[in-house]
């Protein structure tokens, strides 16, 4: 009877619920790594006397290294499997993460985030190529979106950490809180331990019989490859080439929409104090004001998840640019406002913003085919993160010459161009297979 039995329509097991854990556990240190540089940032500039230049250096820095990182990952996860590399970013976490502690001057900093977000870049397309090879077509979109819930929960977490080892009031305490996503690293590391290599990509390779194995191990005995949807094997085929064949089109619009949803987010992570200080929300205000918006962009990501599978991809990822965009368009408009006003419009931003979050992981899984998909994710994760280190980098620039109101005007333009390109672009891939999502149809 299972001959008849996709592995798409199977429901979710003990495999699927533990592969969850072992790829979000990625994205909560993701959130937390990135995130953390806000928290320290204004210790650490006044302990180093870091210019503006250099701390908007810092700042991009992991940004930076996603580009290079996210690039690598994607061929060599497509060349040498998921699952060797399952352990790369983890580890690059712990080891930077402790170097940082001894860090003496902006350029240390830079470096060893930057070697921070190489590793950020490798879980792109390691741990979501992993994670989608294995789920279920109903649970696909979901568990992909869950990602995104999981790295501003690690966010929030960073926020909340942090701040309570900056209260502690010792000398040492930025250097202590850049230290702490170590301690994750660590649990991660171990709790990847056992995960098996993708039965797609070993096909695409063509080694079946290890495919095989694997599917016996994760589905049950009865499962063999008849229950694996067709797969290429041993078909040799290059990004590039792939990307002339109609790929290109598809390519074009993960890289813009997941840049234009990244930019605003990552610009107002790493400075979330000096953006909420000059929307005059001071003190406590700032300070509490930068984890309830971290706690209403994991709401609007929630909402999202549980709406994906309903509106579906290409209307979600329009409405959540348009609304969000006219929330940026307030806070310009309102930059001097009240601080009611300007906590009420940047949860509105946080909450709206969460579908085009969501989907930055769901699009770019679904709509290329498992020889490129994990160089396909690294790519728009690689180019994303271009504007978004750009972007970052100039943020206390701005701040400092045009002003905060300028800035939030600049950072709906952004979004106004991501609402542009999904009008013309985004497909719908709801309730297709995985390979029916990724067919040039």
């Amino acid at each position: 009877m299972n001959n008849q039995v996709s592995i798409e329509d199977v429901p979710l097991n003990g495999f699927h619920q533990l592969l969850s854990i072992r790829s979000g556990g990625g994205w909560v240190l993701d959130g937390y790594v990135l995130s953390i540089i806000g928290v320290a940032m204004v210790q650490l500039s006044s302990a180093l006397d870091l210019s503006s230049f250099w701390q908007g250096m810092v700042a991009a820095s992991a940004l930076i290294g996603i580009f290079f990182g996210g690039f690598l990952g994607g061929l060599l996860t497509g060349s040498l499997g998921r699952q060797k590399l399952y352990f790369f970013g983890p580890a690059i976490f712990v080891i930077c993460s402790l170097a940082q502690y001894w860090a003496d001057s902006g350029a240390a900093l830079f470096f060893f985030r930057f070697l921070i977000g190489v590793g950020v870049g490798f879980e792109y397309p390691v741990a979501g190529s992993l994670l989608v090879e294995f789920m279920p077509k109903k649970y696909r979109g979901p568990r992909l979106a869950m990602l995104t819930i999981l790295w501003f929960a690690g966010a929030a977490m960073a926020y909340m950490v942090g701040n309570a080892i900056l209260d502690s009031g010792r000398a040492d305490a930025w250097r202590l809180v850049l230290a702490s996503p170590a301690i994750i690293g660590a649990v991660l590391l171990l709790v990847r331990i056992g995960t098996p290599e993708s039965p797609r990509w070993l096909l695409s390779k063509g080694r079946t019989a290890e495919a095989e194995r694997v599917i016996k191990k994760v589905y049950g005995p009865s499962f063999s490859l008849k229950n694996l949807p067709e797969q290429p094997a041993e078909k040799k085929v290059s990004l590039l080439s792939l990307l002339h064949s109609g790929y290109g089109k598809r390519m074009l619009f993960v890289s813009v929409f997941w840049s234009c949803s990244v930019i605003p987010v990552f610009a107002v992570y790493a400075f979330a104090p000096a953006v909420l200080q000059a929307l005059n929300l001071k003190g406590d205000w700032a300070s509490f004001g930068s984890v309830i918006i971290t706690m209403l962009f994991v709401v609007g990501c929630i909402l999202a998840t549980r709406l994906i599978n309903v509106i579906g991809r290409r209307s979600m990822l329009i409405h959540s640019f348009l609304w969000s965009g006219l929330a940026l368009l307030g806070l310009g408009i309102h930059s001097d406002g009240s601080q009611v006003l300007v906590l009420v419009l940047f949860g509105a931003y946080a909450v709206f913003i969460g579908g085009a979050q969501v989907l930055q992981l769901v699009y770019p899984n679904e709509l290329f085919p498992a020889e490129i998909r994990s160089a396909a994710v690294g790519l728009g994760a690689s180019l994303s993160r271009v504007g978004a280190a750009i972007g970052t980098w100039l943020v206390p620039i701005s701040l400092q010459s045009i002003g905060v109101g300028n800035t939030m005007f600049a950072a709906a333009g952004v979004t106004l161009v991501g609402l542009l390109v999904s009008l013309a672009l985004a497909p719908e891939t709801r309730a297709l297979s995985l390979q029916e999502a990724a067919s040039l149809r």
